[in-house]
């Protein structure tokens, strides 16, 4: 692709290394940009700055957030006995979405996956451990999708939760195996949490 600009060039280059953008899609973005108002491509380049620069996860929860404890673990109505173990912060808003939910999260930030180097001491396992060792909550959700490395992430959990007898439970089969999350539709999503089953039944 002969760029006639080296601005262009580069610009085009950044924007192709985001997930499923090849280089002329990113052509036709940075155009497109081009024939914005400056102020509004200045306003875009600002708020990708400051989420970058500011952005904080929840200490409590690792789900992303502006503030040091998020809205979700800061709401006194949620059930903090109850704990739904997610990936990422898209199944987060999936779940949230359902208005299903009335717990609390925690997020993983990623499964187990050895083929892509991602072990357990890549993962916030060890602090959900901490979590349950506390004494109050008395159930973790698995809510990971069905996945080889979603239910190997699963099992991994399971067996270091299993000595402090607590209820684990996954999402019910509604979620089409190999799916991901923030791809169910919000009554399937709702129901299967509602639906929940023994993770041991998953077994």
């Amino acid at each position: 692709m002969n760029f006639s600009s080296k601005l262009l060039e580069n610009a085009v280059n950044e924007v192709s290394q985001l997930p499923g953008i090849g280089k002329r899609t990113a052509l036709r973005l940075v155009l497109h940009l081009l024939k914005q108002p400056a102020s509004q491509t200045h306003q875009l380049a600002n708020s990708l700055v400051k989420l970058v620069d500011e952005i904080k996860l929840c200490k409590q929860c690792h789900n992303i957030s502006d503030v040091e404890i998020c809205e979700i673990c800061a709401t006194p109505s949620r059930n903090s006995e109850i704990i739904c173990v997610v990936e990422d912060v898209r199944d987060v808003m999936a779940i949230e979405n359902t208005a299903q939910f009335k717990g609390l999260y925690h997020v993983l930030g990623g499964k187990i996956s050895p083929i892509e180097g991602v072990g357990p001491h890549n993962l916030t396992i060890e602090s959900l451990v901490e979590k349950v060792k506390s004494g109050i909550i008395k159930e973790v959700i698995f809510a990971l999708s069905s996945t080889i490395e979603g239910d190997t992430t699963n099992f991994y959990i399971f067996k270091q939760l299993e000595k402090y007898h607590i209820k684990t439970s996954t999402i019910a089969r509604g979620i089409a195996v190999g799916d991901e999350l923030e791809y169910a539709d919000e009554i399937t999503l709702g129901r299967s949490i509602l639906n929940r089953i023994p993770f041991e039944n998953s077994l």
